[in-house]
């Protein structure tokens, strides 16, 4: 706090380096949602898709963006920081960075909607007194119950977001837990599929039931296409109706977090009753880092599921005690390489 401090800092050569990166990194802080901002107009304008075809040079850039070149260039240069693009002579094109992000499933349409969120915490204070009506809760309908959830339109919007960004999470969700050994899959809460779309191309002989709304099932057979043939779609809805009972695993997959205490602990020990002795249950979600602060999980996620209303993020040791509470045992904890991804908690029934 010593501003005298901070000079002698400066001036010591076995400091400065940390200072200097610390004073960098807490204006990353104050400046980020600038650079989110940033980002969202690289995505609507449609530069960084027009850069993937090949290089450009400003004029054409802004000729096709609608945008002033003069403007244009301000928002290529953000880019250039960001590292998403890069100028060579007169043309830009595309980094690696920025052809990573359009190569991530989903993540366009997650900065898309983001535009949601962004006037939900406009006034961060009021948000927090729970004193604005947060859009974001209005996105979300089925957090609330099948009978919030009327609208087969919006129903198809937030599935297609799910979908897009499902693919990553189921990624890393198999590489954490092992099905080798399971006859028969439930995924409740699961979408159009795309988790179990994932799960049988690693598992061709494993058993796969999808649980969710009608509303959301309605647009299931479409996207899983052939597969439709190897999965059972099981409407109804989780808060009223009991899980379908025959399959010893039971996958959760970004669902708890999307819920109240009260609803988590009532979908857990509804799960439990469905599971046969040995079952298993997967969570699989992203995760506070509890007593380690996570950078994603604690402000991005902790934030988003605020603003759904209904929703919280949780570490995955009070998931590991919710899990015992409704009668869980060999509840182990599989922390995710990408945190922002998934990490998972596993569990059996006795």
């Amino acid at each position: 706090m010593s501003p005298r401090f901070h000079a002698l800092a400066e001036r010591l050569p076995f400091v400065r380096g940390h200072a200097r990166r610390e004073g960098a990194a807490l204006f990353s802080v104050v400046s980020g949602f600038v650079q989110s901002q940033a980002l969202m107009a690289l995505v609507e304008t449609g530069v960084l898709r027009r850069l993937a075809e090949g290089s450009a040079t400003t004029a054409a850039l802004a000729h096709g963006a609608g945008v002033d070149p003069a403007r244009l260039a301000v928002l290529l240069q953000a880019g250039a920081a960001l590292k998403l693009v890069a100028a060579r002579g007169d043309l830009w094109r595309l980094c690696p960075r920025g052809g990573a992000f359009l190569a991530v499933p989903g993540l366009e349409s997650m900065v898309r909607h983001h535009d949601v969120l962004y006037r939900d915490l406009a006034d961060p204070v009021a948000f927090l007194r729970g004193e604005t009506q947060p859009e974001l809760a209005g996105f979300w309908p089925y957090v609330f119950g099948a009978a919030h959830q009327a609208d087969p339109a919006l129903a198809a919007r937030y599935s297609t977001l799910m979908a897009e960004s499902q693919a990553l999470v189921a990624a890393d969700t198999l590489r954490l837990v092992d099905l080798s050994r399971r006859a028969h899959l439930v995924d409740v809460g699961g979408g159009t599929g795309a988790f179990l779309a994932a799960v049988a191309a690693a598992h061709p002989k494993l058993g796969l039931t999808l649980f969710d709304l009608p509303e959301v099932l309605a647009g299931a057979a479409a996207r899983l296409g052939p597969l439709a043939a190897r999965i059972t779609l099981h409407p109804g809805s989780f808060r009223t109706d009991p899980l379908p009972d025959g399959a010893d695993t039971i996958s959760l997959v970004r669902v708890l977090y999307d819920h109240a205490d009260a609803t988590v602990d009532a979908l857990l020990a509804s799960a439990y009753r469905a599971l046969p002795a040995g079952g298993m249950i997967v969570v699989s979600e992203p995760m506070s880092g509890g007593r380690n602060p996570d950078p994603a999980t604690d402000v991005y996620f902790a934030l988003y599921t605020m603003a759904m209303g209904t929703g919280r993020t949780r570490s995955a040791d009070e998931i590991s005690q919710r899990l015992a509470k409704a009668g869980f045992s060999q509840i182990q904890s599989h922390p995710g390489a990408r945190s922002y991804v998934t990490s998972v908690v596993t569990a059996r029934r006795e």
